[in-house]
């Protein structure tokens, strides 16, 4: 069977090279950019018709999203879910990142999200992220000056300061599922 296609190809591609058969170099691009153009027209006209509106792109978005959270991988991640706070969740599993509870002087745990070598700073911006996110959920307060939190309180954990921001949370021996606290800095007089 196979032997007869290739003689029949052959025996087309002979016949086409005869006299008066084959086209010149010139011809064969016309043909090609005709072709070309007569398929590009219909693939426009698909794409207009395949567009869905922002909103309803963003619905199927969500769905999707919704879906992925009852993973019981992502299950205790919010339903409005952010693609930081999922890749959060996979770093942790992955052993790429750690958990650290922190907690607040009205007895709130915050678990908060940072790679395993994070710093003091990267800490702290990932608590100003964790409530900037909860306030957008929440509809909490509008703005908190972080400037005012950090010169009001000091992070501490077993009793020691973490006062140097380019200090590894692990050079002061916090690991996974650690407690840090929230504790009012005395006021100098």
């Amino acid at each position: 069977m196979e032997e007869e296609e290739q003689s029949a190809g052959t025996a087309v591609a002979a016949a086409g090279a005869g006299e008066g058969g084959g086209k010149s170099l010139k011809e064969e691009e016309v043909v090609k950019e005709e072709d070309l153009t007569d398929t590009a027209a219909p693939v426009e006209e698909e794409e207009d018709e395949d567009t869905l509106p922002h909103s309803e792109i963003l619905d199927i978005f969500e769905e999707g999203l919704a879906r992925l959270v009852q993973d019981p991988l992502l299950c205790d991640l919010p339903i409005q879910v952010t693609l930081e706070e999922v890749n959060s969740q996979i770093a942790l599993e992955y052993g790429q990142a750690m958990t650290v509870r922190v907690l607040k002087a009205d007895g709130e745990v915050m678990p908060i999200v940072v790679v395993q070598n994070a710093t003091v700073l990267d800490l702290k911006k990932a608590i100003r992220r964790f409530m900037e996110l909860k306030q957008q959920r929440e509809g909490g307060v509008e703005h908190i000056s972080w400037r005012y939190v950090w010169r009001t309180y000091h992070l501490v954990f077993q009793g020691e300061k973490l006062e140097g921001d380019k200090m590894r949370l692990k050079d002061y021996g916090i690991r996974n599922r650690d407690d840090v606290m929230f504790m009012k800095r005395l006021r100098k007089k």
